[in-house]
């Protein structure tokens, strides 16, 4: 029996899950990033907000993110069985059934939809709500398996946070939370693309269509390139649109060449075999947006960019 063949809901739990085990299926990784642009979003916003709001914000954010990454793990149980660097998850491992997970991600999705939408905003839960939705929906259950472009429109969904904290303290929209879900978007394809060349053969074994599997890591490189570009004068934009100050612009400044050096290295790759410029390009992207945004957080909270946002 094919990969392909295996429904993750015929998985099932043999062995005794522990708490580790369900924190493990809210991919505390991804979440932990979610919940730092969040929390930028939140910081930059004009206006002010209570503590305890702030707080419930982020934690719906986290929360939803986490259930997001239940439901994807559930649904892609029968992949992560086959792929090196996802055979440890829970559920390939046997110790949470996937229907368990269904119940788990779909019980705090609509938990942290229904806290948001009560106790912030319409406008916060709605983004949330549309976020978790997009994910699972357009990203894990139609665009994974089916193109190698799921990484450039399913990044929408990975790019939001920023707007839902925005939103969580004004209830609204405006430019600077679309700006900062502008550069999370951008960002997406150019850092897992340069997973994706080094686990290219995981993919393959999976049948997943990664754009390295599909189109050859010729193509791939040269895509990393190209969006390399608008990716740094998005960076940019926040200083340039003035809702930035020196701080930032000296980050995104120096990381975005960082960023642009190694996208270049990936570019001029021989060594297909290790990929050891895609490895250090996957590494470099993560601390450009962490940077980046740390830059925006830290400007607002030292009251140094050119205008405030919430004091929590």
């Amino acid at each position: 029996m094919s990969v392909v063949d295996i429904q993750a809901g015929d998985l099932r739990s043999d062995g005794i899950a522990t708490v580790g085990d369900y924190i493990a299926l809210l991919k505390p990784r991804v979440m932990s990033l979610v919940l730092f642009t969040g929390l930028a979003g939140i910081v930059m916003a004009p206006g002010s907000v209570d503590l305890l709001t702030a707080f419930t914000a982020l934690l719906c954010i986290a929360v939803g993110a986490g259930a997001s990454g239940a439901l994807n793990m559930a649904y892609d149980a029968d992949i992560d069985a086959v792929m090196t660097r996802t055979t440890g998850r829970p559920i390939p491992r046997g110790v949470i059934a996937a229907g368990d997970a269904y119940a788990f991600g779909g019980f705090l999705s609509a938990l942290s939809v229904t806290v948001m939408t009560l106790l912030v905003n319409d406008l916060a839960g709605a983004l949330l709500a549309f976020t978790i939705l997009f994910y699972v929906g357009i990203y894990t259950l139609w665009l994974k398996r089916r193109t190698p472009q799921n990484i450039v429109i399913g990044g929408l969904a990975g790019a939001l946070p920023p707007a839902i904290g925005w939103a969580a303290v004004t209830g609204s929209l405006a430019v600077p939370p679309l700006v900062m879900v502008a550069i999370i978007f951008l960002w997406t394809p150019p850092h897992f693309w340069a997973l994706s060349l080094y686990r290219s053969d995981d993919y393959a074994r999976a049948g997943v269509p990664m754009l390295p599997v599909v189109s050859g890591k010729r193509e791939t490189r040269r895509q990393i390139a190209f969006y390399t570009v608008p990716l740094i004068i998005a960076g940019l934009l926040p200083a340039i649109l003035g809702f930035a100050g020196p701080l930032y612009l000296c980050t995104a400044a120096g990381f975005g060449f960082l960023f642009a050096y190694c996208a270049v290295a990936v570019l001029r790759e021989r060594d297909e075999a290790r990929e050891p410029a895609a490895h250090r390009l996957f590494g470099v992207s993560i601390l450009y947006l962490f940077v980046l945004f740390a830059a925006l957080i830290a400007e607002h909270a030292l009251s140094i960019a050119p205008f405030h946002g919430v004091g929590i």
